[in-house]
């Protein structure tokens, strides 16, 4: 007689097992099915198997068989494909502003995706240029509160890179760049208003039950463009820059600064074009690294400051 408090779970125990324990490669037959459950306390009887099949198909789930010798029942699609879940946990791994601990938690989620065999083919190791990652454990707290606060539209207090300052700020927009997350906000008594911090250097993100601001400046903030101005989030005085550049460039400045700045041919070898730069350190470092093929034409200020930077690294390096 089957245990009456296990078939009540008979199903859910079955898509489990087919969840796990089934793939392309991978199959069950109808005895194998019934040994796995009453390995669980559940007894089955070989013709409920077809039966509750049946159901989870009806349910939506692809659940597939193939007859013949070596054939059985296998779960032939999921929520993520393999190369899916993959991608995720390169980009999991390569991300500095992740600790290593989160990393290992939300890979060892992932594989709970696939197949018990697949999941095998997650455990990955990715390169990412000697970066350490943080070893912050509060990075996702903080994330979900700024997603908060955003949603409701309410202001968040928060210290920063380690002061004991509590600073309240107006949140907008996350963004992603150089593998670090930032937040986006607004602060009125700041010129410029607009403000960026990494979320990693967050702590103690708080969200206040009070209305942020901003909202005018932000019907019309391009946040593509902010990013663009901004080598490596660094701030600066905003200048309207011109570059002039070889033409086998043309290709990097596209990818760097889109489609906007209208380039002009100066000749087959040369071009030139006009984009808005906070111009900092790793701007002009930006520029150096490209030996001579990138020139900064106007204005005169920048075309100082960065004659000054040179020259201040040669002097040191003589």
């Amino acid at each position: 007689m089957p245990k009456q408090e296990g078939q009540k779970s008979k199903l859910v125990t079955l898509l489990r097992i087919l969840e796990q324990r089934t793939d392309e490669t991978h199959r069950l037959n109808v005895p194998q099915l019934v040994q796995l459950l009453e390995n669980q306390g559940i007894l089955a009887e070989r013709k409920s198997i077809y039966s509750d099949i049946d159901t989870l198909r009806s349910l939506g789930y692809d659940i597939q068989l193939q007859r013949g010798r070596g054939g059985g029942y296998w779960m032939a699609s999921r929520a993520f494909e393999l190369s899916e879940l993959k991608l995720l946990v390169d980009a999991v791994q390569s991300s500095s502003v992740i600790s290593a601990r989160t990393s290992k938690r939300i890979i060892h989620k992932l594989e709970a995706l696939c197949s018990d065999y697949e999941g095998t083919q997650l455990q990955r190791q990715v390169y990412v240029d000697g970066r350490p990652k943080t070893d912050s454990q509060t990075l996702l707290y903080s994330i979900d509160a700024l997603h908060t606060a955003i949603n409701r539209g309410c202001l968040v207090q928060f210290r920063y890179k380690g002061s004991s300052a509590v600073r309240t700020v107006s949140p907008w927009q996350l963004a992603w760049e150089n593998g670090c997350y930032y937040l986006i906000a607004y602060q009125d008594e700041k010129t410029p208003p607009v403000r960026h911090y990494r979320v990693d250097r967050m702590a103690g993100v708080l969200v206040l039950d009070e209305p942020r601001r901003g909202k005018e400046f932000f019907r019309t903030f391009d946040l593509p463009a902010y990013l663009r101005k901004h080598f490596n989030m660094f701030g600066g005085t905003e200048y309207r820059v011109t570059l002039r550049c070889t033409a086998d460039l043309e290709p990097v400045m596209r990818e760097r600064f889109g489609r906007e700045p209208v380039f002009c041919p100066e000749d087959a070898e040369h071009f030139h074009f006009d984009v808005p730069i906070c111009v900092s350190q790793q701007f002009f470092g930006w520029v150096c690294g490209f030996g001579g093929k990138v020139e900064v034409t106007a204005p005169a200020a920048v075309r100082t400051q960065l004659h000054e930077m040179v020259q201040g690294l040669a002097e040191q390096h003589e």
